[in-house]
């Protein structure tokens, strides 16, 4: 054989799995085994890269190609012994059929995801972006075409022109949602166009794709070319007109709330194969027809079930094989000499380049800042898996060589890598950080709009919270604006990814549990809207992992000048009474929230509120709020306040005061104080004397004001030790739905001294955990609160006008001597 000839590789059909090495067979010369191998290194290896580039915030898709690489003939597979024993090539075969099969099912799901109607409601401003995002890379890819296409090639100058200019112009929609989740600009106005964007771009981009594999599976554009953009066609309009009404059908058949039979599961998942092994007879590759097939399952409850069965085995298992076959397939030793090295360098540039100056010359032609124009230029440069199936079908209809198939994996890794760090560094979104005073409910003092920030892991928590809200007594003087926040854990998958787009049509079924979920809350809350007065309500999604989601929550309460954020206690009640953890990550948000929150903050634990949803002058609630001092236990008698000018709430007030028996000091080091460094506690220290004739002035203001109101009741009970306290918590009555407590930070009460010892939950305070163990007699809703404390903030006398934040003493003092003679106080600084 000559040396331009292919190679041909025998091997026996029948070693597939081995008698076993006692028998004395070597387990690497069967298949099975040898895939089991290689799936396995795969796996490990690119995991490995995730966890090792996961500080660069690189999307995973980079990882999983960079793991290929390293596996492949340029790192490990240089050596000869590794490459023959490991990945010999009559594996190969087995491999990429594998590979392809994860492909298949994946671009099924990404069909099945992929929301038609987000594409067909975007506004110019998207669409004019994702159409000159696309135009000029694909000039730049035309001229590197001639550069690179070798007179040689068997292959015609336009098909070659096809192949890089999509993918120089291609942008991953998938792989741009996660970036965009982990720079927090998910939420944006940037970010909405660039998603948005970034799905015109893809569909073009299959688009393309098909016409590009019709035209290189026929050496020559001839009528055979013709044929395949015909018969492809026809297979479209045959899954549209015959098999969505065959799987309408299917649905129909299926009782609403019920599982779909295993029977129709399994004809849907036959389909994909059947669609895949009908484009590929055509002349298409075999994903075109499995993401058509996707794109025909109509959004709902189908859809759902579907994800749920493949996602995580396809993306997590299968698709990594792909990624990483084009990481095998890539050897770095082609790329020689300087030209070649100039070439890569020039293409990274000018692809990029083209993107950038495409979409900066339309978002400057809709008059957006040059810096955001630039930023999303950037960002449609994020490359994934349409590129990676584009390059492989060029390599194996050798359109590209091993040389410009290496530069081209190379050009989408370093391109979808640095897209993350440089738009970090260039584009933090303008953080407007007004002093306002009015971060508590305090300060408030029902003048003006209360904002409040209302957080949501799952729909369970919403009845209770929109009764808590309903109760907190919207006036025409003091309206409610609420903003929504439904809290998504940030995964690998797409599906989380789409509910980004709210523009949905009300009515319209949800693409995921996700979705599902966003619309009952948003529902539930607009309903409530509706039928409120004097309240606004703003839905809201962050996705985030949950170890940055308190990012999310305090920047966008500090963007919206939030007072109060209401979020739900990470243990949920369970049928017998009892208190069961949901998810150990809600507490680490808790907790983070609680540490960094720019505003008061209310934790609340839902045992059930009862209560009118309809109309709020049919509330009818009996709050009890115990104080025993501090600016926490302030906070939440101002929230209660503010409640019990309802006129459906009562609302009774116990003060715990000293008796004769307690010390006059408590030893700083007792059980209160939290050991040095532990992190569980958080802590805020304050002017015991101070905070003491704070409480007094408060109380005293609130007994005042409330003298003639018969639904407030003030009690003052005298405890001498925490063991009184409990029990004199334990004889309050039953008839209360819902209790309003201080979380006590940095207080040191004699009071509550000993209850801390067995807390489980010290983020709630000694007093919240009480109330929220699921060993305490009453199963009473308690909103723990904790107050806003500023740099300063202790020098500042309750209740003044707002006004810039002054830390100076002396000025502060002179704003108290003011302030204590409008109110007819003596003054002493």
């Amino acid at each position: 054989m000559d040396s331009n000839s292919s190679k041909i590789v025998c091997y026996a059909p029948t070693m597939i799995t081995t008698n076993g090495i006692w028998q004395g067979d070597n387990p690497l010369d069967y298949s099975l085994p040898l895939f089991i191998l290689q799936l396995t290194l795969v796996v490990i290896t690119t995991r490995a890269m995730v966890y090792i580039l996961k500080p660069l915030k690189q999307p995973r898709v980079v990882s999983e190609i960079l793991g290929g690489i390293l596996l492949g003939p340029s790192v490990l597979g240089r050596n000869k012994k590794f490459a023959d024993s490991i990945f010999p090539l009559r594996s190969v075969m087995v491999l990429e059929t594998m590979a392809n099969v994860g492909l298949l099912y994946f671009l099924f799901l990404v069909g099945v995801e992929m929301d038609m109607g987000v594409i067909r409601r975007t506004g110019r401003k998207a669409l004019s972006i994702a159409i000159a995002g696309m135009i000029l890379p694909f000039i730049v890819g035309i001229g590197f075409s001639f550069l690179l296409h070798k007179s040689d090639d068997s292959m015609t100058q336009g098909t070659y022109i096809l192949f890089l200019g999509v993918a120089l112009s291609v942008t991953a929609f998938p792989v741009l949602a996660r970036i965009l989740a982990e720079l927090k600009l998910i939420n944006t106005e940037l970010g909405k166009i660039a998603m948005s964007s970034a799905l015109i771009n893809d569909m073009c981009a299959w688009i393309l794709l098909a016409l590009a594999i019709a035209l290189a599976e026929n050496e020559n554009a001839s009528l055979a070319s013709l044929w395949v953009v015909l018969a492809s066609i026809g297979f479209v309009l045959v899954c549209i007109f015959v098999v969505r009404p065959v799987i309408s059908w299917m649905i129909r058949r299926t009782p609403e709330g019920e599982t779909f039979s295993e029977f129709y599961i399994c004809l849907i998942l036959t389909g994909v194969m059947i669609a895949g092994f009908v484009t590929d007879a055509i002349g298409t590759h075999s994903v075109f027809g499995a993401f058509v097939f996707g794109l025909v399952i109509p959004n709902g409850p189908l859809g759902v079930t579907l994800i749920e069965k493949l996602e995580d085995f396809v993306s997590g298992l299968l698709l990594p094989l792909y990624f990483a076959i084009s990481g095998l397939r890539t050897n770095l030793g082609k790329i020689v000499g300087l030209h070649n090295w100039g070439m890569l360098v020039l293409v990274i540039f000018l692809g990029a380049a083209g993107k950038v100056a495409g979409t900066l010359i339309v978002t400057v032609i809709y008059q957006m800042p040059v810096r955001e124009g630039f930023t999303l230029g950037l960002l449609m440069n994020t490359k994934g898996l349409v590129e990676m199936i584009i390059l492989n079908v060029g390599k194996d209809q050798k359109v590209l060589d091993d040389s410009t198939f290496a530069t081209m994996v190379i050009v989408a890794v370093i391109v979808t890598g640095i897209i993350t760090p440089i738009v970090s560094v260039i584009y933090r979104p303008g953080r407007r950080f007004i002093p306002y005073k009015k971060r508590t409910i305090q300060r408030l003092r029902g003048e003006g709009e209360l904002r409040i920030l209302v957080c949501i892991h799952t729909p369970r928590n919403v009845p209770t919270i929109i009764h808590l809200l309903e109760a907190s007594n919207p006036t025409k003087k003091s309206p409610i604006g609420i903003y929504v926040l439904h809290l998504v854990e940030l995964t690998g998958r797409a599906s989380a990814m789409l509910i980004v787009h709210n523009t949905r049509k009300s009515g319209r079924p949800a693409l995921n549990r996700t979705q599902a979920q966003s619309d009952h809350i948003i529902n539930a809350f607009e309903n409530y809207e509706h039928h409120a007065g004097n309240v606004t309500v703003q839905p809201l999604t962050a996705i985030s992992p949950y170890s940055t989601m308190h990012e999310d929550i305090c920047n966008l309460a500090e963007d919206k000048r939030a007072a109060f954020i209401i979020i739900p206690f990470h243990k949920q009640q369970t049928v017998d009474g009892g208190m069961e953890a949901t998810n150990p990550a809600f507490r680490t948000v808790n907790m983070n929230v609680l540490a960094n929150a720019p505003c008061s903050i209310g934790i609340l634990v839902d045992r059930g509120l009862s209560g009118s949803a309809r109309l709020a002058n049919q509330v009818s609630h009996h709050v009890a709020v115990l104080f025993f001092g501090g600016p926490d236990d302030r906070e939440a008698l101002a929230y209660a306040w503010r409640m019990a000018e309802h006129t459906g709430i009562s609302l009774t007030v116990m003060r715990f005061v000293p008796g004769d028996d307690v010390l006059d000091s408590v030893s700083v080091t007792g059980p209160e104080m939290p050991e040095p460094g532990d992190t569980r506690v958080l802590t805020v220290a304050v002017d015991n004397e101070k905070e003491k004739h704070l409480d007094d002035e408060y109380i005293n203001e609130f007994r005042m004001r409330n003298a003639s109101d018969e639904t407030v009741m003030y009690i003052e009970k005298v405890v001498n030790n925490g063991e009184e306290t409990v029990a004199a918590i334990r004889s309050i009555d039953h008839a209360h739905d819902l209790f309003i407590v201080g979380r006590g930070q940095g207080m040191i009460s004699p009071l509550t001294a000993g209850l801390t010892d067995w807390s489980e939950c010290p983020e709630l305070g000694a007093i919240g955990d009480l109330l929220a163990s699921s060993d305490f007699a009453a199963t009473v809703s308690v909103l723990v609160v904790q107050q806003y404390i500023g740099a300063g903030q202790q020098n500042d006398p309750i209740g003044m006008p707002d006004s810039p934040r002054q830390s100076n003493d002396q000025f502060s003092n002179m704003q108290q001597k003011n302030w204590r003679q409008q109110q007819g106080k003596p003054f002493s600084p």
